[in-house]
């Protein structure tokens, strides 16, 4: 029976066909065992073997399309929901299955706290120039 009137919840559109709810993509999941380290501005790396990932049936269409973006330029969490057109937090429990399953790394900018002191930099420089 369906139903598609004004009442009833839609679950296709009628540009791009069947819509795919976020939480189906992650399996119902809101969270990784990777997630704490996936902010916006981690930069997600595919791994040498991630080719890999299109035979992998345990991987979505979803994942592997994560693995091609970082393929031949490493993607912030952001330019990766931006690119995919997918929640963050979808695009992080994703990337968390794929640094689990071992297609991709994170890498974590420097924090500026640990960044050295820009005096150190200038003394540094300045000893250079005097040499």
């Amino acid at each position: 029976m369906s139903d598609h009137g004004q009442g009833s919840s839609r679950w296709f559109d009628d540009e791009a066909g069947p819509v795919v709810r976020p939480y189906a993509m992650t399996r119902g999941r809101t969270t990784s065992a990777a997630q704490h380290r996936l902010d916006l501005i981690a930069v997600v790396v595919a791994e040498p073997h991630g080719d890999d990932a299109e035979d992998d049936p345990s991987l979505s269409p979803e994942h592997v399309d994560i693995v091609g973006l970082c393929r031949d330029t490493p993607q912030t969490v952001a330019e990766l929901a931006a690119g995919l057109d997918l929640p963050v937090g979808v695009v992080r429990v994703l990337v968390g299955d794929l640094v689990d399953a071992e297609f991709v790394h994170v890498n974590r900018p420097v924090p500026p706290a640990e960044l050295p002191d820009e005096s150190i930099l200038r003394d540094v420089i300045n000893g250079l120039r005097a040499l």
